[in-house]
């Protein structure tokens, strides 16, 4: 009796230490994303790729692994739900009809180009799903609500958010200077970068680049492509569960939090448009999500084995960069 008692205890433990061990990896990629050059990663990056570093090159904490885990798929879906706080419906559909039709397109871009490259690159499909819905909509976030709909490895869910973060990254340096030599106005340069970038933080990035005249339209074309997230996973909850069925294998799983994101932004909308939530709180709700958030980025990167995943990170790495390179063409032509 003793003994189970014991036992019981010391797994609450180490579930516990392994949510704690996710929260201080998160806690210190905001502190390291204060430095100049870090700054630029930005925090759910820095969270992903510090969790592979120690996984892989100090210690492996098996014991953690339910608290890791709980991180990882729990306190993600929960942050996504939060993350909705960041769309007011208003102001999209008083101001942002033209850039969600763009967006719709862009979405189509993300996702289709990048599933007909990978036939051709011979990459897993399911990967390559998460890839372009990360690529198509906004990242981490669509990449941790697609991954349980298309039952994906923990391993590929946090590979794909690692390289979409790096790639996105990449791309988000680049846009000012290319805005520049094109000679774009700040509003279309906005758009573009709205249009184009894979994370609401890329978008921050590189849409700052001409000033309040360039930031404002980057990111109503950017929650534009947020907003599709809902319609999005519906789709491929459909185009799966019709799949399985024909297979006579079991249904993919509803994702709930998906219309938690949705109920989230009619609140937020509501609330804001009647005072009775003020812009202050809306930005520190969005700010508690994306932390959650990177603490389940830990999560993710806590279980990546480097070893595994050496020769299978080529082709996606290379299949990401041709979609993000057409879909930045495509977008720069539409705006």
């Amino acid at each position: 009796m003793k003994g189970n008692l014991k036992g019981i205890i010391m797994d609450k433990k180490n579930f516990i230490y392994g949510i704690l061990l996710t929260f201080l990896i998160a806690s210190s990629s905001y502190m390291l994303a204060k430095l100049p050059v870090l700054s630029i990663i930005g925090p759910l990056a820095l969270a992903i790729f510090m969790a592979i570093i120690i996984r892989n090159f100090f210690f492996n904490p098996t014991k953690w692994q339910k608290g890791i885990t709980f991180s990882a798929k729990k306190i993600l879906r929960f942050a996504i739900i939060l993350y909705g706080v960041r769309l007011n419906m208003v102001v999209i559909f008083d101001e942002g009809l033209p850039y969600l039709v763009r967006a719709i397109f862009a979405v189509i871009i993300g996702i289709g180009v990048m599933l007909l490259l990978a036939k051709w690159l011979k990459v897993d499909t399911k990967f390559a799903l998460l890839l372009g819905g990360g690529t198509g909509i906004c990242g981490a976030a669509a990449i941790g609500a697609i991954s349980p709909i298309v039952r994906a490895d923990d391993d590929d869910t946090a590979l794909a958010v690692g390289m979409i973060s790096l790639v996105g990254t990449l791309f988000a340096l680049t846009m000012p200077f290319l805005g520049n030599v094109i000679q774009m106005s700040p509003e279309m340069y906005g758009q573009w970068v709205g249009l184009s970038v894979h994370e609401v933080a890329h978008a921050a990035l590189a849409g700052a680049a001409f000033g309040d005249e360039s930031l404002a339209p980057a990111f109503l074309a950017k929650l534009s492509r947020v907003l599709l997230l809902v319609p999005v996973t519906m789709i491929i909850v459909w185009i799966v569960s019709r799949k399985q069925q024909t297979e006579n294998t079991s249904k993919p799983p509803f994702p709930y939090f998906v219309l938690g994101f949705l109920a989230m932004s009619i609140f937020s909308t509501i609330t804001l448009e009647n005072g009775w939530m003020s812009i202050q709180m809306q930005q520190s709700i969005a700010t508690f999500a994306s932390f959650l958030l990177a603490m389940s980025m830990a999560g993710l990167g806590l279980s990546i084995n480097l070893k595994q995943l050496q020769a299978k990170a080529i082709r996606p790495l290379l299949l990401l960069t041709l979609t993000s390179v057409i879909l930045f063409a495509s977008m720069l032509i539409l705006v």
